[in-house]
C-alpha cells in the first residue's frame, strides 16, 4: 500500500495524446472502452468483422464511424484508416493469432501513423506474444477494465480515480501544464470548475487541505472531489 491515503493503486501507462482512436473488436470489453471514447466526443474508428456486432454497437452510438473489416488484412485495415489513428485498441478476446496479427500489422504496416497500441491478452503466454509483435501495453479482459482504459485514453493526466457514488468521485491528477506556477488561490478550482482540492504535492509527499497559498509545480499531484462532468473538464490533455 502506498502512503497516498486516498488511492492504492497507481497506473501511468499512459500514451501520447493521439490524433484519434481505433478499436478493433467490439465484444463487451472493446464496447466498454468505446462508450468512454465516446462520451468524451473522442474521433473514433470501430472495427469488428462480424456484422451483427457492428449493428448492435451503432444502437449504442448512433454516430459512431464503424466498419465491418477483417483484422487480418493489411489493405482492408488500411483502406479502412486504421493506420491513420494515433492510437488502437486491439480488444478482440480470439482467435488469439487474429489478435497477433492485427498488432504487428498496425504496428508495421507501410506509412502507419500508429504511436501507441493497446492490446487485450487471454494468457500470459499471449501476453508475451503481444509484446513480441509491438504492443506498448497489454492489459487483461474485463468490462471494468475496459472502461478504466476508455477513461485513460481521454484523460491521459489521470493517475487514479475513486469512484464515491453514480455521480461523484475523487481522482488523482498529475498537475495540467495550465496550472503549473500558479497557487490554488489564483486557480480558484472550486469556482472555476466545480471541484474540491483534497491534496497536493509531490508524489508520495501530499500534503492534505493544502492552503490557498500552496504553489503548483511541473510533475507534481492533485487530489480532486467533484461530479464526474466536472472533472472532465479539467484540462490535460
Amino acid at each position: 500500500m502506498t502512503s497516498n491515503p486516498f488511492l492504492w493503486q497507481r497506473h501511468r501507462e499512459i500514451g501520447p495524446d493521439p490524433a484519434g482512436f481505433a478499436v478493433i473488436g467490439v465484444g463487451r470489453f472493446g464496447r466498454a472502452v468505446i462508450e468512454e471514447l465516446v462520451a468524451a466526443s473522442a474521433d473514433v474508428l470501430a472495427i469488428d468483422l462480424d456484422q451483427r456486432a457492428i449493428d448492435d454497437l451503432r444502437l449504442i452510438a448512433p454516430a459512431i464511424e464503424a466498419r465491418v473489416v477483417d483484422c487480418t488484412d493489411e489493405e482492408a485495415l488500411r483502406a479502412a484508416g486504421v493506420f491513420d489513428m494515433g492510437t488502437v485498441v486491439v480488444a478482440m478476446r480470439e482467435p488469439i493469432e487474429a489478435s497477433v496479427t492485427a498488432t504487428l500489422i498496425s504496428k508495421d504496416a507501410q506509412g502507419s501513423k500508429v504511436k501507441w497500441l493497446i492490446a487485450r491478452a487471454t494468457s500470459d503466454l499471449h501476453q508475451k506474444m503481444l509484446l513480441r509483435v509491438g504492443a506498448d501495453r497489454v492489459v487483461f479482459p474485463s468490462k471494468m477494465q475496459g472502461q478504466r482504459l476508455g477513461l485513460e485514453l481521454v484523460r491521459p493526466n489521470l493517475l487514479e480515480r475513486l469512484r464515491l457514488d453514480d455521480r461523484n468521485s475523487i481522482e488523482e491528477i498529475v498537475v495540467p501544464q495550465a496550472f503549473v506556477g500558479q497557487t490554488l488561490r489564483e486557480l480558484n478550482l472550486r469556482k472555476t470548475y466545480r471541484v474540491s482540492v483534497l491534496a497536493a504535492g509531490p508524489n508520495n509527499d501530499l500534503t492534505v487541505n493544502p492552503p490557498a497559498s500552496r504553489l503548483l509545480g511541473a510533475g507534481e499531484l492533485l487530489v480532486v472531489m467533484g461530479s464526474s462532468e466536472a472533472l472532465a473538464q479539467l484540462p490535460g490533455r
